[in-house]
């Protein structure tokens, strides 16, 4: 996988799929501290699906594919290099031990010869040395996204992939004409949450696995979320997108359903992963009583997992509906503010030593601006926004973007409204906050 960073064409658009950062993100990695069996890495990390992968040191090989002398088929993607790591001699670090080894691996190719396509794709978490030879004090991890292809054609060329969508623009066709590496997460040696903002995420994993092989190191039985021996169907991807697609110039649209990915399931207990997104309520006046209703919103793993709003009564669960990860409920209890809602995400039938997360979540109004002006002749903003509570509107006050106060709305209803003066200069956003927690920021559009 090295060298770390390498690329060439001319990139049109590199953009993921809309997406919240929790989806693209992992979720946790090992705090230490760090022992020299794993090369003082990071032991593990754990993506937003619950699934905490070891970094995969293990030689363990495969049940499905033979090995062949001076070739082990082994589940981890141990890359021997002469004098520097002996895969023959057990390891040790910093005297034996692998220059780049892995958390997580997939790869996928499309080749079509008689296009003149030859693709090869792979995303990692990988932990390797700054200086490129094992070395105290030296150690990184980023996430990386490599993508290179040989293509026939000068033109635009759209790439989707599980863990995003790029656009090339490339003027030269032939080989590697384009040639991406995104690795994100590099710090200072001995870190390694900056992979944590990276591009992959959650773990890619085999639909045939967890594979189950015997590490004729330890005698113990360990479970990997694929076999890189083989190419196989996954699932995980956030958007699922659980594929490579290449589209392009002269009706090219050309694709591939199958990777080798490997990843050893560590025996750690974590916690199920959750992230809470919105809790907000709506009322307006009924017939008799207001109509009222909640929308709750968390990132958590999908089914088999469960998550239920637990202080609703009765308990309510909540749906998922596309292995995404995204949760959601509505209930029509009318709330007594303030009032906090408590989320429960439990993850055991997926992942066994899952241990459920409770969240508290704030019940707020959902605000929502829908102008914000300001006129450069007379120096006045003006700014109209609604609360969605219609039967009790609370109080809304406008700050700038960097929190100096303008002033509040008025308004006999739901729609509130402020219009002064802050000459000579408007502020570039406005944030508008309601008594009752909600808040909503909007750029200043400037008028004459």
């Amino acid at each position: 996988m090295h060298p770390l960073l390498t690329k060439t064409a001319t990139v049109l658009v590199v953009s993921a799929l809309a997406q919240s950062i929790a989806q693209a993100a992992l979720f946790a990695v090992d705090p230490g501290p760090y022992v020299p069996a794993n090369g003082k890495f990071a032991a593990w990390y754990q993506d937003s699906h619950g699934r905490t992968l070891d970094l995969c040191l293990s030689k363990a090989v495969s049940s499905r594919v033979p090995s062949a002398p001076g070739a082990p088929t082994y589940m981890c993607s141990l890359l021997p290099a002469p004098g520097i790591f002996d895969d023959n001699q057990p390891l040790v670090f910093p005297t034996n031990f692998p220059d780049e080894a892995f958390w997580f691996t997939a790869d996928g190719a499309i080749v079509d010869a008689a296009r003149g396509v030859n693709l090869s794709y792979g995303s990692a978490i990988e932990a390797a040395f700054g200086g490129g030879d094992p070395a105290e004090n030296d150690q990184i991890s980023f996430a990386r996204i490599r993508i290179r292809i040989d293509v026939p054609t000068a033109g635009t060329y759209i790439i989707t992939h599980p863990y995003g969508v790029e656009a090339f623009t490339v003027d030269t066709p032939g080989r590697r004409a384009i040639n991406m590496t995104r690795d994100i997460g590099i710090g200072a040696a001995g870190t390694y949450d900056g992979a944590l903002k990276g591009d992959v995420g959650p773990f890619l994993r085999s639909v045939n696995g967890p594979y189950t092989e015997t590490n004729p190191v330890t005698h113990e039985a360990e479970q990997f979320i694929g076999d890189p021996n083989i190419d196989e169907a996954v699932t995980g991807s956030p958007f699922n997108t659980n594929f490579i697609r290449i589209e392009g110039p002269n009706g090219l649209d050309l694709r591939t359903t199958v990777f080798a990915v490997s990843g050893k399931l560590s025996k750690v207990e974590r916690p199920t992963p959750m992230i809470t997104q919105r809790s907000t309520y709506s009322r307006h006046a009924g017939n008799s009583a207001p109509v009222a209703q909640q929308d709750v919103f968390v990132l958590a793993p999908p089914p088999p997992a469960t998550v239920a709003l637990t202080s609703n009564n009765p308990v309510l669960n909540m749906t998922e509906a596309n292995t995404t990860g995204s949760w959601y409920a509505q209930s029509p209890a009318n709330p007594t503010l303030p009032a906090t809602l408590q989320v429960t995400a439990d993850n055991h039938l997926a992942i066994a030593n899952s241990t459920p997360t409770t969240l508290p979540m704030a019940l707020t109004d959902l605000v929502v601006i829908s102008r914000a002006e300001y006129s450069l002749s007379t120096g006045q903003i003006t700014v109209v926004a609604s609360t969605s509570d219609e039967t009790s509107p609370p109080v809304l006050t406008v700050t700038s973007g960097t929190g100096v106060a303008i002033g509040a709305l008025s308004g006999d209803g739901a729609e509130k409204t402020l219009s002064t003066g802050i000459s000579p200069i408007p502020p570039a956003k406005v944030q508008v906050t309601s008594a009752n927690g909600g808040s909503d920021t909007e750029e200043v559009v400037i008028v004459q």
